[in-house]
């Protein structure tokens, strides 16, 4: 059902979003509990703290300030009863629930061996809203195409956090699988694609099902670190096309490189609001000097919405589409 996300929150918290417009309500990316502070949401880029009236407000002192009680209820809630049995969620800091949505947690850091045990004393919790937007990768895929459009083109997408990185590479994941019957001058055959969602975040897998629709022809290796997962797909599900999300380590690059040397599409994200940014970093510098990337796809967030800049392998740009152009035409470069 629609924002059955709501369900996480205890009745209080619950009480007061269900309180908010619908309108609004449909764009809520983030809510942020955190014990005897301001409740605090972030729909579209703009952050709110939320009143025990139901009201919004940039005052804090003003803003509801969920309990202890709140709090272990969430915790409760999200754990599904059974906080033991989600030890390694616990040890990376974040929670995966049914839906996708991802929950990061703030707490007491327990250590062993010099690392993260796991976490205790949880008070905070940063619930982030996964939503699947069909026909948003539209307008980009023809340019991720090989002449021929049987291949997709080695592609690195990038954005800061919380601009649509992860819902386009789902929407592509969906298009390439399933392919396309527009007539024999735009039909494209669906290829095998496979993903390596190492925070359930693109399929918003549940025990190996997907939640959202990542296309017929589509593998997924669940929770698996990236350069693992993309060496096991390499080996054993013989994907045409590897989608993976926020590549940085060195050990990703070499995973990448070893994908394209094998004649594997790789479809990737990463954090950033420039190519050139990516240069000084250990991992994805390498990819960019050998010009690994065939397209670049760059994601900006306005208040009309999503802005998408194509670049080529040279880093020359080829389109923007801007919120209104998605919907109507489209503006070259």
């Amino acid at each position: 059902m629609a924002n059955d996300w709501l369900l996480l929150f205890p009745e209080k918290v619950r009480v007061l979003l269900n309180g908010l417009p619908l309108p609004l309500l449909a764009k809520v990316e983030e809510i942020r509990v955190r014990e005897g502070r301001p409740l605090e949401i972030n729909y579209s880029g703009h952050y709110h703290f939320l009143t025990g009236s139901g009201s919004l407000t940039q005052n804090p002192g003003e803003a509801y300030k969920p309990s202890r009680e709140d709090t272990h209820r969430l915790l409760d809630l999200i754990s599904n009863h059974s906080l033991y049995t989600m030890e390694e969620e616990l040890r990376k800091g974040f929670i995966t629930i049914p839906g996708g949505h991802r929950i990061g947690l703030s707490g007491r850091t327990v250590l062993s061996g010099g690392g993260v045990e796991h976490l205790r004393d949880i008070t905070g919790f940063n619930v982030r809203i996964a939503r699947e937007i069909p026909g948003i990768a539209d307008s980009v895929l023809p340019y991720l195409l090989e002449r021929g459009r049987q291949r997709i083109m080695h592609t690195l997408i990038l954005s800061p956090p919380q601009h649509g990185k992860t819902t386009l590479l789902r929407d592509l994941a969906r298009q390439i699988s399933a392919g396309s019957r527009e007539g024999r001058e735009g039909s494209r055959a669906g290829l095998k694609v496979g993903i390596v969602d190492e925070r359930s975040e693109i399929a918003g897998s549940r025990r190996g099902i997907p939640a959202f629709d990542v296309g017929p022809r589509t593998d997924i290796l669940d929770g698996c670190p990236k350069a693992e997962g993309m060496m096991m797909m390499i080996r054993s599900l013989s994907p045409d096309v590897l989608i993976a999300d926020e590549i940085g380590r060195l050990e990703d690059a070499e995973a990448v490189t070893e994908a394209l040397h094998a004649g594997i599409s790789v479809v990737a994200s990463a954090h950033g609001k420039e190519v050139a940014e990516l240069a000084r970093r250990p991992g994805l510098g390498g990819l960019l000097e050998h010009r690994m990337f065939e397209r670049y796809v760059i994601l900006h967030r306005t208040e009309a919405g999503l802005t998408f800049r194509i670049l080529d392998g040279q880093k020359r740009a080829l389109l923007l589409i801007s919120p209104e152009e998605r919907l109507g035409g489209e503006r070259h470069a």
